[in-house]
């Protein structure tokens, strides 16, 4: 059973005295599900409630006689302002293979984006609507700088997502925090919307500890009574983000499914702007994915998924998400196809990285010292120094003489290394 949020919890006392419990979502242990729904025609929430074979609408629920869960007002400023969107109701959508399809077809009139990218955006939208019966999730992003259409692919892609929180409006990082804490969904969000070092710093820390269930965010907090009190934000959920480069964080780069986009030439039956009836469309398609996550939540997670021998163990925990929502053989091995191209790209990075060290290394040493070389026991200690923590184990002179390069062809080098060869040094 999903726990309730910390709002839920400040909260359950009052219900014993007449009060409700404001409510996004409820799994119950029976495996009955609990959904808000918002119409903003009549302005109006309630609750969607799944009995494990059909649907029905209540303005609330009684999980017991002292805990009535009642919808969030429909005049709260995240659902009045579009801040998070929700469905409707409950919509039939025949089979799975329609509903992707629909979704596909949708994102591909108004974003540019390769065959295979749109696909995988298809599956994520899917996969954002049963995020919670997973312990793993990957990312979803988009790369490039400013006129390329990522905003575009944000609002087109987070409008299909489970309860999507649009946080690029957010005037600092905090209120992301609470909200992901009590609301849950998927974060959609433009990192470039975030300039200063500290805010990154903490986007990060939301995508480090997001897409594994059971690593919430500590921040610090001070009770009324000036006691220290830290507090902890569940943050775990999908994410489809914007950036123009990369993390230098290789772990993290791991976890995203990315295009880059603004490669090419944009295509001449995308509109340039969204038609006024686009959110009408992304309204009753989430309707449909209402109704999937009721049919499919309690099964989704177990499908078997086969380890691709060919990327590592962290990233087939990535990807098994997606591949157990995807039924087709040929869309599962464009994924792993995907995914191993992502691979082999980390890979080369982290080589190149690696050898950027020891080159620095080398380099620094050089300057320093007055001899006709370096050892590479010298430059194996000075890496484990700077950037031990980087690696599972410690560097020894054996690994750099497997992993160093140099300007200098490797017949010219000699034990120990060869300062003639190191470019800036100057001769004592």
């Amino acid at each position: 059973m999903q726990g309730p949020t910390n709002t839920d919890l400040n909260l359950s006392a009052k219900a014993s005295k007449g009060h409700g419990i404001p409510t996004i979502s409820r799994v119950l242990g029976d495996g009955m599900l609990i959904e808000l729904l918002y119409d903003p025609k009549e302005r109006k929430t309630s609750f969607a409630i799944w009995n494990k074979e059909r649907a029905r609408i209540e303005p609330n629920f009684a999980l017991d006689p002292g805990h009535l869960l009642i919808p969030y007002s429909p005049e709260n400023n995240l659902i009045k302002h579009e801040v998070i969107l929700f469905p409707v109701k409950p919509e039939e959508y025949g089979t799975e293979e329609n509903l992707v399809c629909e979704i596909q077809s949708f994102i591909h009139r108004y974003v540019d984006l390769s065959a295979v990218f749109e696909t995988i955006a298809s599956y994520y939208v899917l996969l954002s609507w049963v995020y919670d019966a997973f312990n793993e999730l990957p990312y979803l992003r988009v790369r490039r700088d400013y006129g390329s259409g990522k905003t575009r692919f944000l609002l087109v892609v987070g409008s299909l997502c489970y309860t999507p929180v649009f946080a690029s409006g957010a005037s600092s990082i905090s209120p992301i925090f609470h909200i992901l804490d009590s609301f849950r969904g998927t974060l959609i969000m433009d990192e470039g919307d975030f300039r200063f070092s500290d805010e990154k710093a903490e986007i990060v820390k939301i995508l480090n500890n997001g897409n594994v269930k059971g690593f919430p965010v500590l921040r610090c907090e001070v009770n009324r009574y000036k006691e220290f009190n830290p507090r902890a934000f569940n943050v775990f959920g999908p994410r489809v983000l914007a950036t123009r480069g990369h993390y230098d964080d290789k772990a993290l780069e791991s976890r995203f499914l990315a295009e880059d986009m603004g490669g090419s030439p944009l295509r001449e039956d995308i509109p340039i702007n969204l038609p006024g009836d686009w959110k009408e469309e992304a309204r009753t398609i989430r309707n449909k994915l209402l109704l999937f996550r009721f049919r499919h939540h309690a099964t989704a997670a177990t499908r078997d998924t086969i380890a691709d021998p060919a990327l590592e163990p962290r990233m087939n925990q990535i990807y098994r998400p997606l591949l157990a929502l995807m039924d087709d053989p040929k869309t599962r091995e464009m994924l792993l196809d995907f995914g191993r191209k992502g691979h082999k790209e980390l890979v080369l990075d982290r080589g190149m990285e690696i050898e950027a060290q020891v080159l620095s290394v080398i380099r620094e040493l050089s300057l320093g010292s007055r001899s006709a070389g370096i050892s590479i026991k010298h430059i194996a200690n000075r890496l484990n120094e700077k950037h031990g923590l980087d690696y599972e184990r410690a560097i020894t002179p054996k690994w750099i003489r497997q992993h160093r390069t140099t300007e200098a062809s490797p017949r010219d080098l000699q034990e120990p290394w060869d300062l003639r060869h190191i470019p800036g040094r100057k001769e004592a």
